[in-house]
């Protein structure tokens, strides 16, 4: 390329304007999806008009940092001696470290007046001869610049072409806006929805539908599978006056389980008596069945019915009983058998019709492995047990025990709940429960206290309060290699070192041996007093 007549800037300047027409009344309204095709039109355009070898874009983003790049490139750009030119925009950034034009029309002459050591050096050994680079700013934002670059002669940049040229980048600087504000827009919309989602989510659920395939008895809160089939087995038994063992984990609901059976039964019209074997001394347990005739015993001034009396024709609710002592299992065994008792301090045989519903969180086959529950009387419990799964069973429940919570309490608490929010209602979701719902139920109350606003919030220490350890599992792997470790070291009497020790029949190093001990727990009885052997 060779230096140009007076002529030829002056047809650049009325292209160059042309363009600028073209893109200003064509760029109104088009789709942000078709801008990087528009502005790799208008590249090609600018470097045919100008007879430059390259036209390039490159795009900023809020916080300054190059996020994307445009360029078009003429037939001499493409022939390898020049195609290997370098980046102009770090060409721009060293010689302009402020981003601010750079017109340079002969290199490496018109660089700079006083160039520093690098930018001299930069601009001798680089294969531009001319280059004009403009940045775009809206506002106080860098939001594009436009550069075009001349690889084979030098170019003139007379004021009117730049400025030419400058309306140009500031066209597709602002379309390069409009698509970042409809990218943003879209992203804010969709984060909307999103939120809009959540918030229906985590809102009061004023029109949930009870699942109508599911058992329904008052109180009684959930739809998981695990409950249902403990609801479908009292919906089988609580039309009938047999005999329920309610079987589950303290806080799983086992008094809510009995007044369904009795309200669902053939007795609903006669009293349900509760009965906390666990609640009363063994001394009082007795006069509290039973009742007592007038001076049986010091303070009994007068005759007392008990609560099999009270529960005639009605239900008798036993919990806890796995607590009551041997002696009274053999007279409550009569009573179920025979429906006969006397009072304490009385002869006279009292005649009683009550269905026993009994609930325990014990084990109660161990309790007759051991001799502390009378075997008779556990198979007359037992006609019908019924197993009330733990929360950690049934998660899917929470959601509705924990809005059924906050509706009970939060009146009398002077809170309005609307919302849980979802982090809230995964940790809750995610707590291993060990007191069940009555533990639910007391962090929820913490949490009512907590929250001042609409918004359900939790303590930070909501599921610190206890700690209930969880029964022993001697089938994990620890414990079968610690179990197996322990044997041989009690049949080579704990001899790790020398002949037939242990670590030589186990197939281990010695120092080996000593860290499985270590990390196990392992420790010689009486070696260490104040250590106990930790079993998984």
């Amino acid at each position: 390329m060779t230096w140009m007549n007076g002529s030829r800037p002056d047809r650049w300047c009325r292209e160059v304007e042309r363009i600028s027409a073209d893109v200003a009344t064509g760029w109104g309204d088009f789709e942000p999806a078709h801008l990087e095709a528009a502005i790799a039109s208008v590249l090609q355009r600018v470097g045919d008009a100008v007879e430059v070898d390259r036209v390039s874009v490159a795009e900023y983003g809020d916080d300054g940092e190059l996020v994307n790049t445009f360029r078009w490139s003429g037939a001499a750009a493409e022939d390898s001696a020049t195609a290997e030119s370098g980046d102009v925009w770090a060409l721009w950034e060293q010689f302009m470290p402020d981003r601010a034009p750079l017109v340079l029309e002969r290199m490496p002459a018109a660089a700079l007046v006083e160039p520093a050591a690098q930018q001299l050096e930069m601009a001798e050994t680089t294969a531009w001869q001319s280059v004009v680079v403009l940045p775009v700013r809206i506002g106080r934002t860098l939001r594009c610049a436009f550069a075009l670059e001349c690889l084979q002669a030098p170019h003139e940049w007379p004021e009117a072409l730049v400025s030419q040229v400058r309306v140009i980048a500031a066209l597709v600087g602002a379309a390069l806006q409009r698509r970042q504000q409809d990218a943003a827009l879209r992203e804010t919309r969709a984060e909307m929805r999103r939120l809009a989602a959540q918030f229906e989510r985590e809102k009061e659920p004023f029109d949930a539908v009870p699942d109508a395939s599911a058992p329904q008895f008052d109180g009684i809160i959930g739809t998981s599978e695990t409950l249902r089939s403990a609801l479908v087995r009292v919906q089988e038994v609580a039309p009938t006056s047999s005999s329920v063992l309610l079987l589950g984990e303290t806080g799983t609901g086992k008094e809510l389980f009995a007044r369904a059976i009795h309200a669902h039964g053939p007795r609903r019209q006669s009293p349900l008596v509760i009965v906390n074997c666990a609640a009363l001394p063994p001394t009082l347990i007795e006069s509290e069945l039973f009742g007592h005739a007038r001076g049986a015993f010091t303070g009994a001034v007068t005759m007392r019915q008990g609560r099999f009396e009270l529960a005639h024709r009605g239900t008798l609710f036993l919990d806890e009983i796995g607590d009551l002592p041997l002696d009274l299992q053999a007279k409550l065994l009569r009573v179920l058998q025979e429906g006969a008792f006397e009072r304490v301090g009385s002869s006279q045989t009292q005649k009683v019709d009550v269905r026993i519903i009994a609930a325990t969180n014990r084990d109660l086959q161990k309790l007759v492995a051991d001799g502390t529950f009378r075997d008779d009387l556990y198979y007359r419990l037992s006609v019908f047990p019924i197993r009330l799964p733990p929360l950690r069973e049934r998660r899917d429940d929470i959601p509705a025990l924990v809005w059924f919570v906050i509706h009970s309490r939060q009146r009398a608490m002077h809170r309005w709940i609307k919302r849980v929010p979802d982090s809230v209602m995964s940790a809750l979701q995610r707590h291993d429960w060990p007191g069940n719902v009555r533990e639910l139920e007391n962090v929820l109350e913490r949490a009512l206290i907590h929250s001042s606003g609409d918004t359900l919030r939790l303590l930070e220490d909501s599921f610190d309060s206890v700690n209930t350890a969880r029964p022993a599992d001697d089938t994990t792997l620890s414990a079968v290699e610690r179990t197996h470790i322990e044997e041989v070291l009690r049949a080579c009497r704990w001899r790790i070192n020398g002949p037939g020790n242990a670590a030589e029949r186990l197939g281990l190093h010695p120092n080996t041996l000593r860290f499985r001990m270590k990390k196990l727990g392992i420790v010689r009885a009486g070696s260490r007093p104040d250590v106990q052997v930790a079993r998984a």
